[in-house]
């Protein structure tokens, strides 16, 4: 695993030695990064359950202002930070180990692009995306990583964007409704 492009291009991420941890396929995490590539620059991150926090380092690799990583698992929050040190992002990243849901309901803060891929299997991405919306900014994206269950086409404020299949793997992305 590797940081595709941008200022940390090429550099090697810590992967978890076990299968809890399931990073994003570097050909899914291109695709993304390729569908958003004009609104990453100047942005405020989401990493919703990081994971090994690749996604939100590729954002800042490519331009983003920062980048929050929120895992509840020690190990996750663990690799999180020794890949934001590895990577030369200390300053503009904020680890969190803290439920989503947790930090959803503490956080003051607004992101322009939202990453949420869960352990699958729980619906959670079915909860991330109806407690999210508040906590988007108006050019808000929201981008889930899921395993197929059938999301909405829109909610508050919401719409569906695109829906791309990688394997078993899907990715919806939603985009704000501009008024």
């Amino acid at each position: 695993m590797r940081i595709i492009t941008g200022s940390a291009r090429g550099r090697k991420l810590i992967t978890p030695e076990n299968y809890e941890i399931r990073p994003t396929s570097e050909n899914v995490k291109e695709a993304i990064f390729s569908s958003i590539n004009f609104d990453i620059e100047d942005s405020v991150f989401l990493d919703l359950f990081a994971g090994t926090g690749q996604m939100g380092l590729e954002a800042l690799s490519r331009g983003a202002k920062a980048a929050v990583f929120v895992d509840n698992s020690p190990e996750a929050v663990k690799i999180v930070r020794k890949n934001v040190e590895n990577t030369g992002f200390l300053e503009k990243a904020r680890v969190v180990s803290m439920p989503f849901s947790t930090f959803l309901k503490t956080n003051q803060r607004n992101f322009d692009i939202a990453f949420i891929d869960p352990p699958y299997g729980r619906k959670l991405v079915q909860k991330a995306l109806s407690k999210i919306s508040d906590h988007m900014s108006d050019r808000g994206i929201i981008i889930c990583e899921h395993e197929g269950d059938k999301l909405p086409d829109e909610f508050e404020g919401f719409k569906l964007y695109k829906n791309y299949k990688y394997g078993a793997t899907y990715v919806s992305v939603f985009k704000r409704e501009v008024a």
